[in-house]
């Protein structure tokens, strides 16, 4: 008799044979600079933690506190009953924090996109996508039922002429729709927004940002990229963003005028038809936004250490990219030596993985190493030197 779900094992089995698996370690303990990993002590290289926050005390207490007052669940979805004077109070701090209208916290980032992005645009709309962007802009944007255009990565000419070509298009457009990642994550560089913007403006679009690897990082105490470009809030239509980064926590949420939360709430149907976040996520967010507010050298240190690593790194004959920000790709070209690399550098100690084809291009393997403001000077010291060693072995430099 036929297995109809044979196929699972078939091609996970040509996924191993490929070497395109993903190899799952397990992290024990908290996401701390020095951590352990598959049983071995380790320093983390490769965490989205920029500044640390995931093992804050004032966010663990907060979370403490939140379940003694609130519980571990708020039992319902949003729309019904698993809104929480919690919940408004997060999406108050955070439109505050933001210089927006109004925010809405959404389950993930990838919610926020997957549910968001079909209902902004449909059919008789055109999404205009960089070539670059996020699976879940990519996703979100195939769940819409709009045409689709990419433009060369950053390049606001080519997103020019897409935008010019569109205005030719019979019968018009009812809305076009640009979205562009704010901070790239393989790359770690940042989109030209301001440019973006002007593009924006001059034909009409609507503008969405995922500024999920911004905030904390880019603009006024890490205020994100619409702050780095001091651009007003009618000029981006969207701001797009998560939790689950530079926040230590976890969940996605968009910034900017009342009419667009309101019209998000009542249409996206991965925020109404998901749980609330439990009250110790909620008060754990709010603490993040109070620490970016009130402790500002995380931020500061942050961009030290980003500043020093490159530097070394650079001047050992390492490749750093494109990197404007705290996303370090140390290139390497072949999967292959990309992934030695890797190996190597966890046995000496630091845990950095490998990103390879088919989520680069071929012969754009890198390490991708990601700074944390929690490192220490020697944490960073070890690292050099742990990568000098490994590239002189393999002959990478």
């Amino acid at each position: 008799m036929r297995d109809p779900a044979g196929f699972l094992q078939q091609e996970y089995d040509q996924l191993v044979r490929s070497d395109l698996d993903w190899k799952l370690r397990i992290l024990r303990g908290p996401s701390t600079p020095r951590c352990m990993v598959d049983g071995k002590e380790v320093l983390m290289l490769c965490s989205n933690n920029y500044l640390g926050l995931s093992n804050h005390p004032r966010l663990r207490e907060a979370a403490i506190r939140a379940i003694q007052t609130h519980g571990v669940g708020s039992g319902s979805v949003r729309p019904i009953a698993g809104t929480m004077d919690l919940h408004v109070e997060l999406e108050a701090r955070l439109a505050k924090f933001k210089g927006a209208e109004a925010s809405l916290v959404y389950q993930s980032g990838f919610a926020t996109n997957a549910g968001l992005i079909p209902q902004l645009v449909g059919e008789g709309d055109l999404v205009v996508s960089d070539e670059l962007n996020h699976g879940s802009i990519i996703d979100g944007v195939r769940l819409s039922r709009g045409e689709r255009a990419v433009y060369k990565h950053s390049d606001v000419e080519d997103l020019r002429r897409v935008l010019a070509q569109s205005e030719e298009h019979l019968p018009s457009y009812r809305r076009i729709l640009i979205i562009t990642d704010g901070v790239f994550s393989m790359d770690g560089d940042i989109a030209p927004l301001d440019q973006i913007a002007r593009a924006a403006a001059d034909h009409g679009a609507m503008l969405y940002v995922d500024d999920a690897h911004g905030e904390g990082v880019l603009g006024d105490g890490g205020r994100g990229i619409v702050s780095h470009f001091h651009l007003k809030r009618d000029e981006v239509h969207v701001e797009m963003g998560t939790f689950s980064k530079a926040f230590g926590v976890v969940g996605g949420h968009i910034s900017g005028s009342k009419a667009l939360t309101e019209f998000a709430y009542n249409k996206s149907r991965t925020w109404l038809l998901s749980g609330s976040h439990p009250p110790a996520v909620v008060a754990a967010c709010l603490a993040a936004v109070d620490v970016l507010e009130s402790e500002p050298q995380h931020v500061r240190r942050l961009w030290a250490l980003t500043e020093r690593f490159k530097r070394e790194m650079q001047g050992l004959g390492f490749d750093t990219g494109r990197s404007q920000t705290p996303i370090i790709p140390v290139m390497v070209g072949e999967s292959s030596a990309a992934k030695q690399l890797s190996q190597r550098l966890f046995q000496a100690g630091v845990f950095a993985l490998p990103i390879v084809f088919p989520m680069v291009a071929k012969n754009q393997a890198r390490i991708r190493t990601i700074m944390n403001s929690a490192l220490t000077d020697e944490d960073l010291t070890f690292a050099i030197s742990a990568f000098e060693k490994a590239g002189r072995e393999l002959k990478l430099r």
